[in-house]
Formats: structure tokens, sequence, C-alpha cells
């Protein structure tokens, strides 16, 4: 992609201290060779973080019927990786691959992981498809824009990162 959704994980990411926060585990869509480098810089002096490279549950404009296949073929893909990782943290921002990300954990983990999920600020008017799926199942989700914590009852408004 673009590397929007990256770009808005690490500003929610710069403050935090990652002597604390670590190992820190990525993922990213394999096809997106823009936020690997991203994240590369971000994290260029340290060696306490892995990045694992997914698989898109849908890609853009894929038909949903089609991505029935997709995202079946990212949530066996994806299953090991995440059995091999255990966090006590799961933030994640919008991208539909974080979807099979998070049914994996929240099983292997047995819900005892926390998952916090922060709406792009792009969405203004309507949360993205991704969070009308999340929402239900995870510790917290979070939007940058007024109107929607009032419009979406169980939504947070933390103001704008970007």
């Amino acid at each position: 992609g673009s590397g929007g959704h990256t770009t808005e994980m690490l500003k929610l990411l710069k403050p935090l201290d990652r002597d604390i926060f670590s190992p820190r585990v990525y993922f990213v869509a394999e096809t997106d060779n823009f936020s690997v480098a991203k994240l590369k810089h971000f994290e260029q002096d340290r060696s306490d973080f892995l990045l694992y490279k997914v698989p898109r549950a849908r890609e853009v404009g894929q038909s949903y019927l089609t991505s029935v296949f997709t995202l079946l073929k990212s949530m066996i893909l994806i299953l090991p990786m995440v059995y091999k990782q255990k966090v006590d943290l799961l933030l994640v921002n919008g991208p539909g691959t974080c979807v099979p990300i998070c049914f994996w954990y929240m099983i292997l983990q047995r819900m005892m992981v926390k998952i916090i999920y922060v709406e792009s600020i792009c969405r203004v008017k309507t949360l993205s498809s991704t969070c009308h799926i999340l929402r239900r199942f995870v510790s917290a989700t979070l939007v940058q824009w007024p109107e929607l914590a009032e419009k979406y009852s169980g939504t947070v408004y933390i103001g704008k990162i970007l």
C-alpha cells in the first residue's frame, strides 16, 4: 500500500518507551514494501523487534465473493506466525490484514491478550469494515473524530494522532 496505516501506527508508537515495550512484533502485508522500509527506518538502531510479512486478507477493490478464499488463505498462513509470538498487547489500526491476526490471538491466547483498535483518521463519518468486524471483540475501539464517538457507542475519542 501507500503506507498510510503504517504512518499512523508509527505516530502512535513514537512516544512509547521501546525499552519497556519490547520486543515489538510487526505484521505487514507481504506486498507493502513501502511500509517495510518505514518500519525499518523507525527501528533503525534497534534489534528488539520482529517483522512478519503476511498475505492480505482482501485486496483493495476485490469482490466479497473471492475475498472469502483470500481470507482463508491468509488465516492458514498467518496461524504459525501468531502461534510463535505471544503478546500482551496488540495495537491495530485498520487494514483488513489485521482481522485474521486478531482472530488467532483471541483464540490462541484465550482472550487474555488486550487488543486496541485505532480507527484511521481517514474515517470521518463512518467506521471501516474492519472496525465493524473487530469492535465487538477488542478491548477498546479508539476513534480520531468526535462525531464517530458520538455516533457509535463503545468507541472512545482520542483526538487526532497525525
